[in-house]
């Protein structure tokens, strides 16, 4: 009898963290009248948070990702790489 084995990885995990925080500022960003994408690539570019909003803890999460680890994932997902 052979059993599968699940696989864990850390890579994933943190991508799905990174994927539903980026969600959750955008929606922050949109609900105040902001324009997300020009806000979320103000902050990229210069790692100033004052680019994110306040409002529902946005700027507090986005700080939670290391922007040089946001940039590799962006990169891979638009260019469909793992």
């Amino acid at each position: 009898m052979h059993d599968k084995t699940m696989t864990f990885s850390v890579k994933d995990e943190r991508d799905n963290e990174m994927k539903e925080i980026l969600s959750t500022v955008y929606q922050a960003l949109s609900e105040k009248g902001y324009n997300p994408i020009n806000q979320l690539v103000g902050y990229i570019l210069s790692e100033d948070p004052t680019y994110i909003t306040t409002y529902n803890n946005a700027r507090s999460l986005i700080r939670r990702i290391d922007r040089d680890e946001l940039l590799q994932a962006l990169v891979r997902n638009y260019l469909g790489t793992e």
